[in-house]
């Protein structure tokens, strides 16, 4: 029954794992193996066992019951069999039986225990009978497993179902020479977490887009026979297809598939690098369910996922991991069984409807993976209907790594009642402590709703329904409710990587964001519809988000009669934000928000999409570029003022100096130019074209070049950020040739600005991590600059490639430094702004309609390293107090005296930010000089405000104290100007 797959069984384990289990151990709630020699696998098994895999140790501490000096606990970690910990035997000789713990610092799902015996040749102090114990918190204790290991020197494994843990302790209870000595020896312990168990490939077929045409080798189904010496390979005699390559699975039935297995070919040749898993039920339509990178060495790679249910699954490879070729090959690919993810799970509901024979509504049906049946609450009873709010729990049994969640609404055709709007979604692991994993609103529709979040461990999960989507009434419903887990879990990045915190739900896309003055909130924006663009029919759909409270309200706006994709956005010295152009080209539109109304503006001389805006410093709004929408080509500049309410070109300013060389033309070519406003109402332009200019806006305006930045090329969808406009800094940061379909770059540039027209000095700087476009930056309070989301390679609407890993760029020493990883891409369409608190909020990506797997109707919350203690813990913040002037009408030039709680070291000012398509022309940092007041006592500050409009452009902005470690206050609103 084994066929093909013993073989890799036995591969799999004599490269994996080596020697291993003990005889006689005892396997809680697993069931009985059989093998020879060390190593066992489920007799029940018909396909491959693949191993889990050995945690990393770095950090981890141990404790015993005793030690003999030299022959440290620490030992069994370092890495080496030559040395090993040894319970004391002089001068006194401490009895049986001993223990041993090992503390991971952070809590893992793990199913596996690997220990060595000392490796110096002599058997004395092997451990015979024994236990395995597991603990969160090391006063509850669970055994997972107990037994006698075999009196040799090979390494012992021992498997057990998948449970969470912080400490493992190993209990020694007697000496396996079994001639009474007290005293035992370990040399190296290791703990373990992996995958699912792999399905059965006896009815798989399999197929390739390319196959080397040697007689009867290296075809697609080499790579599941079973046998690791031989494999798969794109051809690589005579003419060698590029990249991508596809290697597809037909299971010829649909499985719960929850991850996916590779080994490479025995040569280096072919390795698989970045690589995307699609799933289909029909083998023709693909939605991407994973991507990612292998690294070039000849370990097995595995990917995991929430378990789908599908019939097809496809492997798609888009490089070499060491860049040799345009070859992919495969010894051996498996999938890994998903079925036990939704097993035993049992709900229990605030009210379900079951009194109406010809409507079952019980909340089981929420779970029964049937669409057509679904969970509402109680609604015949029309005297006692329960009100909002309404929760649906899942009790999966065992704590899971849980990721995400899915709610499909019902699918009675026409009838939306029920559909959830407002909710909360809360993970725990007693089923009293909870802890919240996301909240928002979902649009009143009948599709799939999907949110992810970093992995928690979690037993029940809890969606609570706050608000009906539509307002109909009352009620919840759901057809399906599913839970999306993982087998293993990894601990959250240490703090000083920074947090990502909950994620919120929006009823959109946000394609658009800004921040709003004097209240703080968030406003986001998608296009005419929710998903998708290109309608322009004159409507919009907007979200208000705010942080306070946690609540997303809906919002579409038609009066402007303004398809507000792909535009300009600008906050007027005012507050008021100025939104032009886009799919309704010509448009105006105007967010005041002392009222939360739009209303219309000026219509632009030439209308426009996919330009950059910027405010001056006399308060007016200069434009360029935009061939996206309206006429193509000739997109000169426009300058807008406020008070007139009038827009007029600027011939003087024209957009070929801009232009970079796309290979799709004018189109593309004068796309999302980077504007900085500076001294004299001129504009400093410093890509994404290696050229960069300089602009005045007076009168028919000037242009003057400004030369080269530095080594580098077009860098369209990179970013440039000022984050010291006293000094005049620029960085920039990555970037791409060509728009779509291009190699990105990781290169990186100082751009200090002099005089208007002067040139600049360009400072080329070591790449950053990551080479990256469609990604967003935004500077921080303290001047270091966060790299969020993007790909690796530019392609629009896609996930392929995606850069989880943030950057933050620290200015003081010119080094790049990787961030806590996402859990959400954030790529074309993507945003990013720095809030109030100074924390960043990043969200959406997509909006390429119904189905699309890039369309992310969400945003999370990046919590910078300087918010943390160095132990972890949450760092208290500085707060200011007071602050006099008013926060009104702060001129330039001027002292304001700031009173906080605490001592503080700086002061600094970031202007409240806008940004769509990775351009935020409105944020600007500037750095503030400041004296202890000489009267007052306490702490009193006279901090000053810069007297130039070029530097401090008139508006809305955050003052920040920030104290000697560097953690900011919240931030206090002034209006400058």
């Amino acid at each position: 029954m084994l066929g093909n797959s013993f073989h890799l069984v036995l591969f799999l384990i004599a490269y994996l794992i080596g020697a291993a289990v003990s005889l006689t151990h005892r396997l809680p709630s697993r069931d009985v193996r059989t093998g020879t020699g060390n190593e066992y696998f489920l007799s029940t098994l018909p396909v491959a066992f693949i191993a889990p895999m050995q945690l990393d140790r770095a950090g981890w501490t141990v404790t015993a019951d005793s030690f003999q000096p030299g022959c440290e606990p620490r030992n069994v970690l370092d890495r080496t069999g030559a040395t090993w910990w040894e319970t004391q035997f002089n001068p006194t000789v401490v009895p049986l039986p001993h223990n041993i713990v090992i503390d991971m610092k952070n809590s893992y799902v793990i199913n596996g225990f690997r220990m060595l015996p000392r490796q110096d040749g002599s058997a004395s102090g092997n451990i015979g009978q024994h236990t395995i114990d597991v603990s969160l918190d090391s006063n509850t204790w669970t055994r997972v497993a107990s037994g006698t290991y075999a009196n040799d020197q090979a390494r012992k494994t021992t498997y057990f179902q998948n449970v969470p843990a912080r400490y493992v302790r190993l209990t020694a209870q007697s000496t396996a020479e079994g001639r009474g000595y007290q005293s035992v020896t370990v040399g190296e312990i290791n703990v373990l977490s992996g995958p699912d168990p792999t399905l059965p490939r006896d009815n798989w077929k399999v197929t390739a887009d390319s196959e080397n045409p040697l007689p009867n080798q290296h075809r697609a189904v080499e790579a599941t026979d079973g046998a690791p010496t031989t494999y798969w390979s794109t051809q690589f005699d005579g003419s060698s297809p590029g990249f991508p390559h596809t290697f597809t699975i037909d299971q010829g039935s649909a499985k719960a598939v929850s991850g996916l297995s590779y080994l490479g070919p025995p040569t280096s040749k072919g390795r698989i690098g970045q690589y995307t898993i699609h799933k289909s039920t029909d083998g023709s339509t693909w939605t991407l369910v994973t991507s990612g990178t292998w690294t070039d060495d000849v370990q097995p790679k595995s990917t995991e996922f929430g378990a789908v249910t599908v019939q097809y699954i496809r492997l798609t490879a888009l490089s070499e991991a060491g860049n040799r070729g345009p070859w992919a090959a495969a010894a051996e690919i498996n999938l890994f069984d998903g079925s036990r993810q939704a097993t035993d799970f049992s709900v229990s509901v605030d009210s379900q409807e079951t009194t109406v024979p010809t409507e079952d509504g019980r909340a089981n049906n929420a779970l029964d993976g049937d669409p057509t049946t679904f969970w509402t609450t109680q609604w015949a009873n029309t005297n006692n209907v329960p009100r909002y709010p309404h929760f649906f729990r899942i009790d999966m049994k065992v704590p899971y790594s849980v990721k995400g969640l899915s709610y499909l609404p019902r699918q009675t055709p026409g009838n939306r009642q029920g559909n959830i709007g407002q909710h909360l979604i809360e993970v725990s692991l007693d089923g009293a402590s909870w802890t919240p994993v996301a909240r928002g609103t979902w649009q009143d529709d009948q599709l799939m709703k999907v949110v992810n979040w970093q992995g928690v461990l979690g037993r029940y999960l809890r969606l609570t329904a706050l608000t009906e989507a539509g307002n109909r009434g009352p009620w919840a419903a759901a057809a399906e409710i599913k839970p999306l887990i993982q087998s293993t879990y990894s601990a959250p990045a240490p703090e000083s990587q920074g947090r990502w915190g909950e994620t919120i739900d929006f009823p959109l896309v946000p394609v658009a964001v800004a921040l709003v003055p004097a209240t703080s909130e968030v406003l986001v924006w998608s296009a005419w519809n929710a998903d998708n663009y290109g309608d322009g029919n004159g409507r919009t759909v907007t979200a208000i988000y705010s942080p306070s409270t946690g609540i997303v309200t809906q919002s579409v706006v038609t009066n402007t009669q303004h398809d507000m994709f792909c535009p300009g956005i600008s906050m007027s010295r005012t507050g008021l934000i100025v939104v032009s152009g886009g799919t309704n080209a010509e448009k105006t539109s105007i967010y005041n928000p002392d009222t939360y109304s739009w209303s219309s503006g000026a219509q632009l001389v030439m209308p426009r999409g996919y330009h950059s805006q910027v405010t001056l410093s006399n308060g007016g709004i200069f434009t360029i570029g935009g061939s996206w929408s309206g006429v193509q080509g000739g997109k000169n500049a426009e300058y807008y003022d406020p008070i007139a309410n009038t827009w007029s070109l600027r011939p003087g300013c024209p957009v070929a100096p801009i232009l970079t060389n796309d290979r799709q033309g004018i189109y593309r070519q004068d796309n999302h130019a980077w504007l900085f406003a500076r001294q004299n109402r001129s504009v400093f332009h410093a890509g994404p074209s290696r050229n960069m200019n300089w602009f005045t806006t007076d009168n028919q305006g000037t242009t003057t070049p400004a030369g080269a930045r530095g080594n580098d090329v077009d860098a369209m969808n990179g970013i440039a950020v000022m984050y010291d406009a006293v000094a005049g800094k620029i960085l920039t940061v990555g970037g791409a040739l060509h728009y779509d379909s291009a190699y990105t770059s990781a290169k990186a540039h100082i751009i200090t600005l002099g005089a208007p027209n002067a040139r600049p000095t360009v400072t080329t700087l070591p790449d950053a991590h990551y080479a990256r476009a469609f990604h967003n930056s935004v500077v921080l309070p303290d001047g270091r600059v966060l790299i969020v989301g993007g790909v690796n390679y530019a392609r629009i609407f896609s996930d392929d490639t995606s850069i989880l890993y943030p950057e933050l760029f620290d200015p003081t020493t010119n080094t790049f430094t990787v961030m806590a990883p996402m859990s959400i891409p954030r790529n074309y369409h993507s945003v990013a702004i720095l809030l109030a608190d100074g924390t960043v909020f990043t969200g959406g990506g997509g909006l390429c309609g119904v189905g699309c797997t890039a369309n992310h109707y969400d945003a999370q919350i990046f919590r910078p390293p300087y918010l943390f203690n160095a132990d972890g813990t949450v760092a208290t913040r500085p707060k200011i107090t007071n602050l006099s002037p008013a926060a009104k009408n702060v001129p330039l030039g001027s002292t304001v005296t700031v009173t906080t709680d605490t001592p503080v070291a700086k002061f600094a000012m970031v202007r409240f930010g806008s940004a769509t398509h990775s351009v935020n022309t409105d944020q600007l940092r500037v750095p503030l000089t400041f004296t202890a007041a000489a009267t007052g006592g306490g702490n009193v500050y006279r901090v000053g405000v810069p007297g130039d409009p070029g530097v401090v452009v008139p508006g809305w902005w955050m003052l920040f104290a920030l104290d000697a470690r560097g953690v900011p206050s919240l931030a206090a609103t002034v209006q400058v100007g």
